[in-house]
Formats: C-alpha cells, sequence, structure tokens
C-alpha cells in the first residue's frame, strides 16, 4: 500500500485497542474504552495536521477539518465512521496476516481451532491474489468500523501529502456507539456544517447504500401469577408460557431467517423470565414506511389479544422507533449517491446498490437534514470471529473517497 503508507499499520493499531460500546450504559459515549480511544484520534488528527480538531460536548464525536485549497465555491463533503465494536469479545485483538490468498484454501484462525473455509464463507473466492487481515478466532476484528476510520484518515493524510490536488474544505467525523444504535443521536449537524456526507462503514467492494431499514426496538414485560403445581388449576398464569403464545401469535414467516431484500421482520432478540415474570425484547424492521406502522400495530394486537383472552393486562409492551429510511431524505436529491455511483465507476469499481437490512449512523444523520449514504470499507462476516478485510480493498476505499473529492472540484468548475 504504498500510495497510503499508513493505512494498514493505522488500522492494526486500532483494531488492537479494545473500543467496544456498551448497550447497558446510559453515558456518551458509552464505554471510557471508547473516551480513550477518541481521546487517542484527536492526538493523531492534530499531528497529522488537520484543522479545528475537537471533541463535540453533545455527541462525543470527534469533528476535524481539512481545510480547502481551491478558492472556488464548492460543496463541503464530510466523511464519517464509528469507533465502536460490537458485542463480541473485544479485547486483545490478535490479527492474522495471509499473504497472496489463493480464493480457495482454508484459512485456520490461530491456535483456536476455528477456521475460515470457503465452502463455508464463499466470499473468499474473490480475494484470490490479495491480502488478507482475519481474526486469531478469539475475537472479533474490529474491521467494523475501524477499516473506516483507517481509510479516512488515509485520504486526508494523502491530501495534506499533495497540496497541489484542489479540493473543497472537507470534514471528518468519528464517532461513539453506533452499534448500539445510539451513537447518532446527538449528532451535531450545524458544527459538522458540510452540505453533503458519507459513512464508510459498509461492507465488501463497490458497496453503495442509500436505502435502509425502518426500525423500532419493543420490549414486552409479562407478569404471570405463581403458586404451587398442585393447587395451579385455574389459578396459575404461566408468564414464560404467555411469551411462547405471544410469539405464535406474531406472522410465522416474518423472522430474519425466512426473509431477504425489502422483506420486514419481527426479530427475538431475548427471552427471560420465569413463572412468575418474564420479559421479550424484539427488533422490528421494514423498508416501507407505512408497512412498519402497520407491523408495529400487528406487534401491540398480538399483546391486546392475549390479554383480552385473560380480562388482565398480563402483557405490557414498550416501543420506540431506532431510525427510518434514509431513502425518503436522499432521493428528494440524489447528488451525493450520483457522485459516489461516478467515482466508483471512473475507477472501474462496479456500485453494488441494494436496499440494507440494517442501518448506518447516516439513517439518523440524513433525517437531521445532512444527505448522508454509506461505502463500502472492505469487513467481510462482521462482529464474530470470522470477521476479515482485505488491504486491497481498504486502499480501494481510500481512492474512491479520494475520487469523490476530485468530482466534487470538478462539479463546481
Amino acid at each position: 500500500m504504498a500510495k497510503y503508507p499508513q493505512l494498514i499499520s493505522d488500522f492494526l493499531t486500532f483494531v488492537k485497542i479494545n473500543s467496544r460500546s456498551d448497550e447497558q450504559s446510559e453515558t456518551v459515549p458509552s464505554s471510557p474504552r471508547e473516551t480513550a480511544f477518541l481521546t487517542q484520534l484527536m492526538t493523531k488528527l492534530t499531528a497529522l495536521g488537520l484543522s479545528d480538531v475537537h471533541q463535540d460536548p453533545q455527541s462525543a464525536y470527534v469533528f476535524a477539518t481539512l481545510p480547502a485549497t481551491s478558492t472556488q465555491p464548492m460543496k463541503t463533503l464530510g466523511f464519517i465512521s464509528h469507533i465502536d465494536t460490537a458485542d463480541f469479545n473485544s479485547e486483545h485483538v490478535t490479527p492474522q496476516i495471509v499473504e497472496n490468498y489463493d480464493g480457495k484454501s482454508i484459512i485456520k484462525l490461530g491456535e483456536s481451532g476455528y477456521e475460515l473455509d470457503p465452502k463455508v464463507f464463499a466470499s473468499l473466492k474473490n480475494y484470490a491474489g490479495q491480502t488478507l487481515i482475519t481474526t486469531d478466532g478469539t475475537t472479533l476484528l474490529g474491521a467494523d468500523d475501524k477499516a473506516g476510520v483507517a481509510e479516512i484518515i488515509s485520504a486526508a493524510a494523502y491530501l495534506l501529502a499533495h497540496p497541489e490536488i484542489k479540493h473543497g474544505t472537507i470534514r471528518l467525523g468519528f464517532g461513539p456507539d453506533e452499534e448500539i444504535g445510539t451513537g447518532a443521536d446527538h449528532f451535531n449537524v450545524a458544527d459538522f456544517n458540510a452540505d453533503y456526507a458519507y459513512t464508510v462503514d459498509g461492507g465488501p467492494l463497490g458497496e453503495l447504500e442509500y436505502e435502509t431499514f425502518n426500525a423500532a426496538q419493543a420490549e414486552v414485560q409479562i407478569t404471570g401469577v405463581n403458586v404451587h403445581p398442585s393447587e395451579a388449576k385455574g389459578i396459575m398464569v404461566n408468564a414464560l408460557q404467555l411469551a411462547v403464545d405471544f410469539q405464535q401469535a406474531l406472522p410465522a414467516h416474518d423472522v430474519p431467517e425466512k426473509t431477504s431484500g425489502r422483506e420486514g421482520f419481527f426479530h427475538l432478540l431475548a427471552l427471560d423470565g420465569t413463572v412468575d415474570n418474564a420479559k421479550m425484547t424484539y427488533i422490528i424492521r421494514d423498508h416501507d414506511r407505512a408497512t412498519f406502522e402497520a407491523r408495529k400495530k400487528t406487534f401491540q394486537a398480538a399483546a391486546d389479544q392475549i390479554n383480552a383472552q385473560y380480562g388482565v393486562n398480563h402483557l405490557k409492551v414498550m416501543m420506540k422507533d431506532q431510525y427510518y429510511n434514509m431513502r425518503e431524505v436522499i432521493e428528494k436529491d440524489m447528488t451525493v449517491v450520483d457522485l459516489a455511483k461516478h467515482a466508483m465507476e471512473t475507477l472501474g469499481i462496479k456500485p453494488v446498490i441494494y436496499p440494507v437490512r440494517g442501518g448506518t449512523d447516516g439513517s439518523k444523520i440524513s433525517f437531521m437534514g445532512l444527505p448522508t449514504p454509506n461505502l463500502f470499507a472492505g469487513g467481510e462476516n462482521m462482529h464474530g470471529r470470522f470477521e476479515y478485510v482485505s488491504e486491497q480493498v481498504m486502499a480501494q476505499a481510500v481512492d474512491v473517497i479520494l475520487q469523490i473529492v476530485h468530482d466534487n472540484t470538478q462539479q463546481a468548475k
């Protein structure tokens, strides 16, 4: 990666730092680990020569500016990534380097007993001749989204090293808590001050995403009546049985393992309880807003029906929206998508545009008034021990960022 000499060394440094977010926390950031990483990042960005490096107090995002090298008026671009990792072991990450992978061999993940087998992980076949970075099988890797962090920084470093390249003002943003769904809740659009932005948080080469799920999280609290089984008839109400009844009242097909594309679902994430009390945690997803609202009504109706059968409100539903499909915002002005699409095509990269079965920080940021689609960062099999990333694809992600900057300059002429 001679063109971007710090790209891989930065990435390897970043992934070895535990910055996992904490869903049980109510602080921002949710974990002191994230605070420490963001502090280190501020030091690095300042040393790199970026301007106005600061941490926004309301969101904990670290912002930085790459000043314009052109006096010509043009759109201000922003590039954003998150620094936290998902809820999988992220302590003592030990990356493996697999050079010149042949696209067909099994990769042993350290001494863990786990392996990457192309018969299981067909995506490996796409990486013949490339250098892969994998885990040792005991942790995740953290390419989601420390690949994005490293790629944005490498793009900035390249532009700083080449002041002859004309461009407008570029904003950089690095934030916490994306993996727990709260990272962009307090994103300061006014402080970031960009016209268009991109999260660099996608997967394989070419991903360009501007359509996400609409999302809600729901909790069902169930209160039973527990008495001794010997005298239970007509008295006992088993909270666990009510949980089973509730799950069965939802559409059987509408679960993640049976849906794809734009099909939505109800996903039971957790069930804890006893005869006396139980709690169920769900996420509800759909790309279409009207269908999404209908799903929430179906969910509530399932609880209402069971409560009506007993004449007592044994089930209590608490539901909150998490984010919405950013296509509603972006399709009003597709400039930001067209710019990225053109950049990829210029570089010979086929844009892969499809509805994301998930969300990004860009979902929330777009609804705050800053259109923010998502670019690929390169990671595969994210959030677990089988995660890996290609060094060559990471470099191509930097290429795309720089091409977007170039094309934005050309459009201004």
